[in-house]
């Protein structure tokens, strides 16, 4: 049985505008949030996934919110869907940081990730748990998934087989409410698609 996985960003929020870490804060979308859970919605309506899954964080649950109306569908929340807390860089700009901190994170971010935040390789073990999770509860089924910017180019590693301190070079860029498309088949993982945005094309059908 084929099961697809589709992936979303969460919408925009203040602080993402202004490109600071937001990990375990829990911010809102803001005005461009809003419109892009919109957008969400109606990719979605087309879409017509089986199932949703969200992060329990308050940007995550804004953004699947009118996809869920619109589908009557409840979303299942599961914590190991937020997003990777960042410790002493929350609310932050890189170039806030201490520079000696901020050269050792662009070099390698998992082994020197930010002071006081979660250990990526513990974030990429609880999201590609959930997601197994996801395949077995739902075979053979479509489901969307709303989570976090880091967290799920942490999660498109692990399932590749990537390694986790080369996210922020092999995958630079996940732009708000932007999808990422998993395939599992005969018990292999496939990657289909990836940073695209939340509109009606033929190639996320």
């Amino acid at each position: 049985m084929r099961t697809t996985i589709v992936l979303a960003r969460h919408g925009r929020t203040a602080w993402h505008h202004g490109n600071r870490y937001t990990g375990s804060t829990d911010l809102p979308i803001d005005e461009v949030g809003v419109r892009q859970a919109q957008q969400l919605k109606e990719w979605a309506t087309d879409y017509a996934p089986d199932a949703l899954w969200c992060s329990p964080m308050l940007r995550a649950r804004q953004s699947i919110a009118p996809a869920a109306e619109a589908l009557r569908l409840e979303p299942t929340l599961d914590a190991r869907l937020r997003e990777v807390d960042f410790g002493s860089a929350e609310g932050k700009v890189l170039g806030e940081l201490p520079p000696a901190v901020a050269k050792a994170f662009q070099l390698d971010p998992v082994r020197d990730h930010f002071p006081g935040g979660e250990h990526p390789a513990e974030a990429a073990d609880r999201v590609h748990e959930v997601f197994q999770e996801i395949v077995r509860r739902h075979d053979g089924q479509k489901v969307l998934v709303v989570a976090h910017n880091t967290l799920l180019r942490l999660l498109v590693c692990r399932a590749l087989g990537l390694r986790l301190n080369d996210y922020r070079r092999l995958l630079p860029a996940l732009g708000p409410a932007a999808l990422v498309r998993f395939r599992w088949e005969d018990g292999t993982v496939g990657l289909e698609a990836y940073n695209l945005p939340a509109v009606r094309m033929e190639t996320l059908a």
